[in-house]
C-alpha cells in the first residue's frame, strides 16, 4: 500500500517534534484539555523554561496553539487528528511487543541490556 500523505521530510520533522520525551509528554497531558504553563509545570515537574521553551517548538510546528485570558495563556491542542496518530501509535507499540524498545538504534539502552541478562 502506497502512502500519499507528505513529503517524507516532512513526516520526519512531524516525528521528529514528537520525538522528545518532554514535548511529547506536553501533547499527551494536552489531549485530555487546555492548560496554563503552570498547570504543565506542576503537572510534570518540569522548570516554566522547559515548559515554555517547548511549547514555543510545538507552536511552531502549529501542533499546540492557545487563546489569552486576561494575563493567562490556554494551550491546547490545535489538530485532533494528533489524538488520532498516538492512539494509532499505541496500537502500533502493543502489536510489535518490545521490538521498539528493544531496537539497537532507537530503543532504550538500558531496557536492553536489563533484559538480555
Amino acid at each position: 500500500m502506497a502512502m500519499t500523505c507528505c513529503a517524507p521530510s516532512s513526516a520526519v520533522a512531524l516525528f521528529r517534534s514528537l520525538g522528545d520525551p518532554t514535548r511529547l509528554a506536553i501533547v499527551l497531558r494536552l489531549a485530555e484539555g487546555e492548560a496554563r504553563v503552570v498547570d504543565l509545570t506542576r503537572g510534570l515537574g518540569l522548570a516554566q523554561s522547559t515548559v515554555s521553551k517547548h511549547l514555543a517548538c510545538l507552536r511552531d510546528c502549529r501542533l499546540v496553539g492557545y487563546r489569552a485570558e486576561g494575563r493567562q495563556s490556554f494551550y491546547s491542542l490545535s489538530h485532533p487528528e494528533l489524538i488520532d496518530l498516538l492512539r494509532s501509535a499505541e496500537t502500533l507499540l502493543a502489536r510489535t511487543g518490545d521490538a521498539v524498545a528493544l531496537c539497537p538504534v532507537y530503543g532504550e539502552p538500558e531496557r536492553a541490556g536489563r533484559d538480555a541478562s
